[in-house]
């Protein structure tokens, strides 16, 4: 049976959601933020260690101004809201991505949650916002001092060390939800060996016990990381 350390899930589906329902697609976002609470709550209670949520990507700031300033302020009201659902649940809270984006205010929240989490121990939830892997890996890179005559693997380690997920392990398994099925610039170099799954369901309707049958099935699955 696979352990599951880590846990990633590209959280799509939330506009479409909402236009299947006649509504606005902000109101799918506010809904996807009750399925965020309860999928890391069910993380931290299933022995889960890491769970990264792709929440806001370099590429969204294309997105309609309205619908970015939305996204903004939801972001702003969550961070402050469910500070006591991470204190409550034991969970340290963490942000991967490019938070130059953002403004002084969203940035003072994310950083006081994380130090106000810093000591959680049942799970990481790890945000990402602002971010691109194609990005992250070219920041890394640019934060990387690399001696000569050194082999390709210990330059491998250099730009690891340097990424946003340092001393976070690999990914283990990746959903996507929303019927996709490509990974949209997320976690490239963490998710080399992951377990990929990709569910039709959008994030609204996603539930634990659909995040469970698809661990069940991840457990089974025969990971050979290159091997015979």
């Amino acid at each position: 049976m696979n352990k599951l350390k880590h846990l990633a899930i590209i959280m799509d589906g939330n506009g479409r959601w909402a236009k299947e329902r006649k509504m606005k697609r902000t109101e799918g976002h506010k809904e996807g933020v009750n399925v965020v609470r309860d999928i890391t709550k069910w993380c931290a209670k299933n022995n889960i260690s890491f769970l990264s949520l792709y929440a806001f990507s370099t590429e969204n700031w294309s997105r309609p101004k309205i619908e970015v300033d939305f996204l903004m302020k939801l972001l702003e009201k969550y961070l402050i809201k469910e500070a006591s659902t991470y204190m409550d649940n034991n969970i340290k809270f963490r942000v991967i991505g490019d938070m130059n984006g953002f403004s002084n205010k969203l940035r003072d929240l994310i950083l006081s949650l994380e130090e106000k989490t810093s000591k959680n121990t049942s799970l990481t939830q790890i945000l990402a916002l602002n971010y691109g892997s194609k990005d992250e890996i070219a920041r890394a890179v640019l934060k990387t001092k690399i001696p000569d005559n050194i082999t390709k693997n210990e330059v491998l380690n250099l730009i690891q060390a340097n990424l946003d997920t340092a001393n976070i392990p690999d990914v283990d398994l990746l959903i996507r939800t929303g019927g996709e099925k490509r990974l949209s610039n997320f976690l490239l170099l963490q998710s080399a060996y992951a377990e990929l799954y990709f569910c039709d369901t959008l994030f609204p309707d996603f539930k634990s016990d659909e995040l469970e049958k698809i661990i069940d099935d991840f457990k089974k699955r025969n990971r050979r990381f290159g091997n015979i």
